[in-house]
């Protein structure tokens, strides 16, 4: 048969324990103020498909453990290494401390177009995902080091923040890891 589907069991995945061991994409997210628990839910498991340091869960942003988030996770809040800080500001401020270049992914004047944005294997990158509505708070998009916009062709404004985590961090987990 051409083109037979894997099945799970011959795709040759990792477990929980393993992936933690696993060398990292010098990537980590930061989730501002994220309200859908189901968002969330599927950025872990984005980050959990491109080996991503850590997501940083912000504000009103809910925690694991949680049916709706596990829902979409599929076990992914096992494997990827995850904090809680009330503030994203104090987030932002403490990477950058550390030497980390933070990028919001946000539409804004002197955004850089993500296929145009560069990076350099040296350094790790957080970039920062907004509320569903209101997107990057202004503050953080003030403090980073980059805005890195999704171009868009069509009649809508905005993606949704899962399908705009999908896009950024598979963008750049090439440009980090394939080049």
């Amino acid at each position: 048969m051409k083109y037979r589907k894997l099945k799970n069991s011959e795709l040759d995945r990792i477990d929980a324990e393993t992936f933690k061991a696993q060398e990292k994409t010098p990537l980590i997210i930061i989730l501002d103020n994220i309200r859908s628990l189901n968002n969330i839910g599927s950025v872990f498991r984005t980050a959990d498909a491109f080996l991503v340091k850590k997501i940083y869960l912000c504000g009103i942003t809910a925690q694991p453990p949680h049916k709706d988030i596990q829902k979409t996770a599929l076990g992914a809040t096992d494997s990827v290494a995850w904090e809680y800080a009330e503030n994203t500001m104090d987030i932002v401020k403490k990477l950058q401390a550390e030497g980390v270049f933070v990028a919001s992914i946000e539409q804004a004047e002197l955004s850089i177009p993500l296929q145009e944005f560069s990076t350099q294997k040296s350094l790790t990158y957080a970039i920062v995902f907004g509320h569903e509505v209101k997107g990057v708070q202004q503050q953080i998009v003030t403090e980073s080091d980059a805005v890195i916009e999704i171009p868009q062709y069509g009649t809508k404004h905005s993606l949704n923040i899962a399908v705009s985590t999908g896009v950024v961090v598979w963008d750049l987990f090439c440009k980090l890891t394939l080049k």
